[in-house]
């Protein structure tokens, strides 16, 4: 009997969008946004099942001729642009628990919209997880140095977190900045049942940043379809 902790993979995949229409169907190299996360998925060694939650039929349908794992339509209010990640999850979880499934230690998030993922991506997340005993895990690129961030009031660009001195050269700012690029979120699920999503430690994984494009507008589809082309996906 397996002894390996159990992680359920959530691809979160509801029909509406505000950037670009349906987004979630949208193609970069021609296969839709939901079967690049069913792919990478399949491929990654470190999760024991992995579900597409969506309250789309259209989606659900492309999901399993993919050969995704749809086990049940998401509840329409858990599908708003304004619902929070947590209640999908448990929802996620409950629901194939209910099912028959023994209980998961783990959730790995792999957002449709990360398309230039891999699933070596997924796998050194989950591993890094267990092995730490991290709250959460996510994945992360490169980025600007806060205090090149600006907010804009009456007209007057002004700082929005950090002041920057005049004169100020990139190499000046110091440390490396970072940001979550939504491509792998791992969380322990007694962190989940708490009510939090990301605990007290939350640990990073690097990704380079040309792989760190999440779709979002349709400039984004664009880089992305031009970045497939470049690099080795």
């Amino acid at each position: 009997m397996s002894t390996e902790p159990r992680v359920l993979g959530v691809i979160p995949a509801r029909g509406g969008s505000r950037g670009i229409l349906r987004k979630n169907l949208a193609l970069v190299d021609g296969v839709p946004l939901v079967v690049h996360a069913i792919r990478q998925a399949a491929a990654a060694s470190t999760l024991t099942r992995t579900v597409v939650s969506t309250e789309d039929e259209e989606i659900a349908q492309v999901a399993r001729d993919a050969g995704g794992d749809v086990p049940f339509l998401r509840p329409t209010d858990l599908a708003e642009d304004a619902t929070p990640t947590l209640p999908v999850l448990l929802h996620a979880l409950t629901t194939i628990e209910a099912a028959g499934d023994a209980r998961y230690e783990w959730v790995c998030i792999l957002q449709p919209t990360a398309p230039l993922r891999r699933a070596d991506d997924i796998d050194r997340a989950v591993r890094k997880a267990i092995a730490t005993g991290a709250d959460s895990v996510v994945t992360v690129c490169r980025t600007h140095h806060p205090a090149k961030t600006k907010r804009i009031e009456d007209d007057q660009l002004l700082p929005y977190v950090v002041v920057e001195a005049e004169g100020t050269r990139r190499q000046d700012l110091g440390e490396t900045a970072w940001r979550r690029n939504g491509a792998v979120y791992v969380m322990r699920r007694d962190v989940l049942d708490s009510g939090r999503l990301y605990g007290d430690t939350c640990r990073p994984v690097e990704m380079p940043a040309e792989r760190s494009v999440d779709v979002d507008l349709p400039a984004d589809l664009i880089l992305v379809n031009a970045l497939w082309q470049t690099l080795d996906c």
